[in-house]
C-alpha cells in the first residue's frame, strides 16, 4: 500500500471509531478494547479503582514510589523555573495593561502501553501540568488482554498525583477524553505521545479539544566531528533506532573514519539489542550516516531536517549551538546521551516530530498555562485614546463602537 493511500486508510479508520464512541460513550469504548487490544472490560470497569492503584503500590514496592518521586522532583524543578509572572504596565494612554496566567482547568494524559509500561511518559506529563497549576488530570491507557493495567504505572499515576486512571487505548481513548461519556470526563487539552491512530486523532478532534502536538515515530541527529566516541554515537543511534520501526537516527559528519567506525559499532551493539533483532529484517533500517563537508554543511542538513532530538558532539558544541535553528530538544557533549533526557534530566521527553520542530516545541508549563490580557482604561486615559480608537471605528462603519467610546468621555459621559 502506498504511503498517501495509508494516510488516508488511518484517516477513515479514525473517523470511524470517533463516531463510534461519540455515539456510543462506555458501550463504544468496551467494544473497541475488545477489537483493539484484544481487551475484556466492561462498562462498570473503565475507571481504574482506587483498591487496584493502591493493589499496585504495594505490588511494585516502596522502592519503585522512591524512583518516581526522586525523578519527579527533578522534573518539577526544572518546569518551576519556567513559570511566568503576570504583569500590569502603562500604555501610550496612561491606561493599564498587561496579562495574567491560568491553567487548564482539566487534562488528558494519554500513556501508550506497548511492550513495556511507559512510566517515563507519565513523569514528563503529568509533573508539567501539576507545576503549572492544573486542576483535575485524567490518565488513558489501554489495557493489558486481561483488562488490567501495569501495576508500575498505576504505582506512578498515583505517585504523581493524576486524579483517575481509565482503561482505554487508541483513537479511542481520545474522542472519549475529547467528548466525554459516562464514565470518562471531557477534558479541556489532551497531551501525549501515540501511534499514528492517536496522533491522527488529536488532528481531526484538535478544535473540539486542545492538543499539544500530533507526534510521529521517534527522531534523532547526531552531528559529530572526528574526535568523537563512535560505541557513543552508536549506541544513541540504536537507542532511537529500538523505539520503532519507522524511527530515524542519523549521523551528520566531516569525518569518514568515524564513519566508518559507527558502522562497526552499529553491528557490534545491535546483536546485544533484542529489541533491534525483533525489528523487520533483524535491523534498524532507520539509521542513516551522512558524509558532511564541514560542522556547518552539518548544521545545515539539520537544520532542513529539524529533529526531535539533536546531538551536538563535537569539540565546542555550545558553539555549535548558535547555529541551531529547528530542534525539539538539543544535548550537548560526549556524556548526554538522549536516553538520559527520555527520563530523569528536567525537561519533558514530549517532542515536535516530522519536521514541526519548525513551528512547534517541547511540552512544558505553557502548554497547559493560557495567557490572558487584561486592560484597564480610565476617563483620562479613554480622552487620549478616544481619537484614533473612533476613526477606526468609523472606518469600518461600526458606529456601536465609536458611541461604545465617545460616551466614556463626551459630553454625555457621566
Amino acid at each position: 500500500m502506498k504511503r498517501d493511500d495509508r494516510a488516508d486508510a488511518v484517516e477513515s479508520a479514525v473517523a470511524g471509531i470517533i463516531a463510534q464512541v461519540r455515539r456510543g460513550g462506555d458501550r463504544a469504548l468496551v467494544r473497541l478494547a475488545r477489537r483493539y487490544d484484544r481487551a475484556r472490560i466492561g462498562p462498570g470497569s473503565i475507571v481504574v479503582k482506587r483498591k487496584e492503584i493502591a493493589a499496585a503500590r504495594r505490588r511494585t514496592g516502596p522502592g519503585f514510589a522512591r524512583l518516581v518521586q526522586r525523578v519527579a522532583r527533578n522534573i518539577a524543578a526544572y518546569h518551576r523555573r519556567q513559570m511566568p509572572r503576570p504583569e500590569m504596565f502603562r500604555n501610550i494612554h496612561g491606561a493599564q495593561v498587561g496579562w495574567i496566567y491560568a491553567p487548564v482547568d482539566r487534562v488528558g494524559v494519554y500513556i501508550p502501553a506497548g511492550s513495556a509500561p511507559l512510566v517515563s511518559t507519565g513523569l514528563m506529563t503529568i509533573v508539567p501540568a501539576r507545576v503549572a497549576g492544573v486542576r483535575e488530570i485524567v490518565v488513558a491507557t489501554p489495557p493489558r488482554r486481561d483488562g488490567s493495567v501495569d501495576p508500575h504505572l498505576l504505582a506512578a499515576c498515583r505517585e504523581l498525583g493524576a486524579d483517575l486512571v481509565v482503561r482505554a487505548g487508541g483513537a479511542q481513548a481520545i474522542a472519549a477524553l475529547a467528548f466525554g461519556t459516562r464514565s470518562v470526563p471531557r477534558v479541556d487539552l489532551i497531551v501525549g505521545p501515540g501511534n499514528v491512530y492517536v496522533t491522527e486523532a488529536k488532528r481531526q478532534l484538535y478544535g473540539k479539544v486542545g492538543i499539544d502536538m500530533t507526534a510521529g515515530p521517534s527522531e534523532v541527529a547526531v552531528i559529530a566531528d572526528g574526535r568523537a566516541d563512535a560505541k557513543f554515537i552508536a549506541a544513541d543511534l540504536l537507542s532511537q533506532a529500538e523505539h520503532d520501526p519507522l524511527s530515524t537516527a542519523v549521523l551528520l559528519t566531516p569525518s569518514a573514519r568515524l564513519a566508518a567506525q559507527v558502522r562497526k559499532q552499529l553491528r557490534v551493539q545491535a546483536r546485544a539489542l533484542p529489541r533491534i533483532a525483533s525489528l523487520p529484517g533483524g535491523r534498524a533500517t532507520g539509521i542513516r550516516i551522512k558524509k558532511c563537508r564541514s560542522i556547518a554543511d552539518a548544521v545545515a542538513r539539520s537544520n532542513l531536517m529539524a529533529p526531535e532530538h539533536l546531538e551536538i558532539v563535537t569539540a565546542d558544541p555550545r558553539k555549535v549551538l548558535q547555529k541551531v535553528r529547528h530542534a525539539g530538544a538539543v544535548f550537548l557533549g560526549p556524556h548526554t546521551p538522549t536516553a538520559l533526557g527520555d527520563y530523569v534530566a528536567g525537561p519533558s521527553h514530549v517532542l515536535p516530530t516530522g519536521r514541526t520542530a519548525r513551528f512547534a516545541q517541547v511540552l512544558s508549563v505553557d502548554t497547559f498555562l493560557r495567557r490572558i490580557s487584561c486592560v484597564r482604561y480610565d476617563r483620562r486615559s479613554v480622552r487620549r485614546a478616544a481619537a484614533a480608537a473612533e476613526r477606526l471605528a468609523e472606518i469600518e462603519g461600526l458606529e456601536a463602537h465609536r458611541r461604545a467610546v465617545r460616551m466614556r468621555w463626551g459630553d454625555d459621559a457621566e
